[in-house]
């Protein structure tokens, strides 16, 4: 992985690490950033240790059934989940004491409405934490906006902005130029869950 995108945030006075479409932040004391449009970001943390993290994925391509975990598509998802369920465990969380914030998910770029990705992201999200038995504390999920999200590991509390204005070329851009990397990285390896 990258190193992360750390910066200081003027509004709210902290060190915060941005986290970019494929990346995924584990931390105890840094906020955790990210924009959304049709991705999801799932805020993960264990209330016992205060370790935390987010990641921010999108599931590719379109197959005929997005709730097949063993779909070629679903695999991204898994794959965003497992890993960033690994590092915190690495990283000295229980699994068992886990809790989730899900955000993202909206339809804000026209070619992507067609194939329904940001549902499928928001089903896919929910279907996975329910399968993995993580409580589910809060979300914000589809509907027609963007949306900006702060997470403060130290807490647990999230903030969302939803981003009323659909001129940011910006999330349009960094989520269609990975949506294409997807579609054209084949799916290697695999991420054994401890």
């Amino acid at each position: 992985m990258a190193p992360p995108n750390r910066y200081f945030d003027r509004h709210f006075g902290l060190e915060a690490v941005k986290i970019l479409p494929g990346e995924y932040y584990v931390t105890r004391s840094l906020m955790l950033v990210t924009v959304l449009g049709s991705c999801v970001a799932a805020c993960l943390r264990d209330p016992t240790t205060g370790i935390s993290g987010m990641n921010h994925f999108m599931l590719p391509g379109r197959d005929g059934d997005s709730s097949n975990p063993a779909s070629a598509s679903a695999r991204y998802g898994v794959f965003a989940m497992e890993t960033l369920i690994n590092q915190l465990i690495k990283a000295g969380a229980r699994r068992e004491s886990l809790v989730a914030k899900v955000f993202g998910g909206g339809a804000v770029i026209d070619s992507f409405n067609v194939s329904d990705v940001g549902k499928r992201n928001a089903a896919f999200v929910l279907d996975f934490l329910k399968c993995e038995r993580i409580p589910l504390q809060a979300r914000d999920l589809c509907g027609p906006y963007p949306r900006k999200v702060y997470f403060f590991p130290d807490s647990g509390q999230v903030t969302v902005r939803v981003m009323r204005r659909l001129h940011n070329e910006t999330i349009m851009r960094r989520e269609s130029d990975y949506a294409r990397h997807l579609e054209q990285t084949p799916v290697a390896g695999d991420v054994e869950l401890f």
